[in-house]
């Protein structure tokens, strides 16, 4: 049942212009920091951890945008997951930095292009394969519910690109790609299991970060470039713009401890950017190194 109304939500979503899809998830973002949720609580704590320089005020109107920007990634899901990709395509104003992409694709190596949790990472995902560089292989993780699987695995594959599991086997398809000249992409800020990482710096905090996309490079000779598609207006209407970035040179590095402050040093920069768009509403700091008490 749960699942049956969570797709009638998603479908009742993708029949809203984007500006309204919007302005709803404005609402509810509003309505859920007067209530202080649990994912106030987290954003203010992830905010005070990154950005203690910033005087509370100034944390707080960011803190509540980043709530607001977060429930509009919620409610653009209608249109990024089911909006035929042409529409989604038309909504996408300017692209800045392709030629990153092109250059990497150029050298033969493959290629990784490594998006954040910041603006729309399912709008970028799509554009990844309609930009003319070639397809994608990407990392993903079935939901439980198999109706919702359905729709996310459909929407994510619609223009080309391959889903590849989070396994071993899902990693061996990743290093096949690249190997072949392919594109990865991958969502690199997300907390690994303690198996799958090491700790690095990220805002000066040391934390649990993947060395899955480090080992990838370092096998391949690949080379990596960062990418959003962050929310913006052209007049009346709703949209985003899609970014890359050059990474920080030491996601090059031999060694994986330099490699990994690297990655973490290319998510930072980009965030820098657009730090209300970044979902602080993330865990992003529950595995610290042994002795350190959890924020959380």
């Amino acid at each position: 049942m749960k699942t049956l109304i969570l797709i009638f939500i998603l479908r009742s979503l993708s029949l809203l212009p984007l500006a309204l899809a919007r302005s709803l998830g404005a609402f509810i973002g509003k309505v859920s920091w007067l209530f202080s949720s649990r994912m106030v609580e987290t954003t203010r704590i992830n905010l005070a951890l990154c950005f203690s320089e910033l005087n509370e005020s100034k944390r707080m109107l960011l803190a509540k945008a980043s709530i607001v920007n977060t429930f509009q990634t919620i409610t653009e899901c209608g249109a990024a997951w089911i909006w035929p990709a042409d529409k989604i395509m038309d909504h996408i104003f300017e692209v800045e930095g392709l030629e990153l992409l092109q250059r990497a694709q150029a050298a033969g190596k493959g290629t990784m292009v490594l998006a954040p949790h910041l603006g729309n990472w399912e709008v970028f995902g799509l554009y990844l394969n309609t930009c003319g560089c070639g397809q994608s292989s990407q990392l993903y993780q079935a939901p439980k519910s198999k109706g919702l699987d359905r729709i996310i695995y459909s929407a994510r594959s619609r223009v080309g690109a391959k889903m590849v599991a989070t396994d071993t086997r899902g990693v061996a398809m990743l290093l096949k790609a690249l190997k072949s000249g392919e594109i990865v992409g991958i969502l690199p800020d997300q907390v690994p299991p303690e198996t799958g990482g090491d700790y690095a710096p990220f805002y000066g905090k040391q934390v649990l970060t993947m060395s899955l996309v480090s080992r990838l490079l370092e096998k391949t000779g690949a080379r990596a470039v960062v990418g959003c598609a962050v929310r913006v207006r052209q007049g009346n209407k709703a949209g985003w713009k899609v970014i890359f970035r050059e990474p920080d040179e030491r996601i090059y590095a031999e060694h994986i401890q330099q490699s990994l402050i690297g990655l973490n040093t290319s998510v930072e920069n980009i965030v820098n950017e657009f730090p209300e768009q970044y979902q602080w509403e993330y865990k992003r700091f529950k595995r610290l190194p042994p002795g350190v008490k959890r924020p959380y």
